[in-house]
């Protein structure tokens, strides 16, 4: 097959779009490529291609994203610990939950949890529309996580080459 088009077809954005609800649907379950190109009766590299032409992320970071906001809303909204929200958004670790969701944040779910709850009361929410809730607090995910990992790293390495340049003179 050809790489997908720009502007996809309106029968392979119905596709892409059962694929996408699907993971909105279920973000806590696994949605590896080969699943969801079943599912739109699609080649892997194919669905892949025209998933991220279509709505701007590959599949994976769409839903690390959907997880972290899920993740985010009940952190905010309800009183469960770290581990049981890091479980219940489909992550097996809360190691590699912690560092993902302080890798996209910036911050760790306890920090987090405090500046949603003193930012937005849970009273402020009452009427605002959950789709409008959601997409305002989405996390940026248009780099890779491991991308943001390595900028971070030549960032203090850059530092501290400064550092010892000074040093030195």
């Amino acid at each position: 097959m050809s790489l997908p088009p720009r502007s996809p077809s309106p029968a392979l954005l119905l596709r892409l779009l059962r694929a996408r609800d699907r993971m909105d649907a279920a973000s806590e379950e696994a949605w590896p490529v080969q699943r969801l190109a079943a599912l739109c009766g699609l080649t892997e590299a194919y669905f892949a291609r025209a998933f991220k032409a279509a709505f701007g992320l590959p599949p994976h970071r769409y839903l690390l994203s959907r997880r972290i906001e899920r993740a985010c809303a009940l952190l905010r909204d309800t009183e469960m610990n770290v581990t049981e929200i890091a479980l219940q958004t489909g992550w097996e670790s809360l190691g590699t939950f912690g560092r993902t969701f302080r890798d996209i944040t910036g911050s760790h779910p306890a920090a987090v949890r405090e500046q949603l709850r003193r930012e937005t009361p849970v009273q402020a929410l009452a009427g605002m529309p959950l789709c409008h809730l959601m997409a305002a607090h989405r996390p940026d995910l248009l780099s890779a996580v491991s991308e943001k990992r390595r900028q971070a790293a030549a960032a203090t390495n850059e530092a501290s080459d400064t550092d010892s340049d000074k040093e030195l003179t």
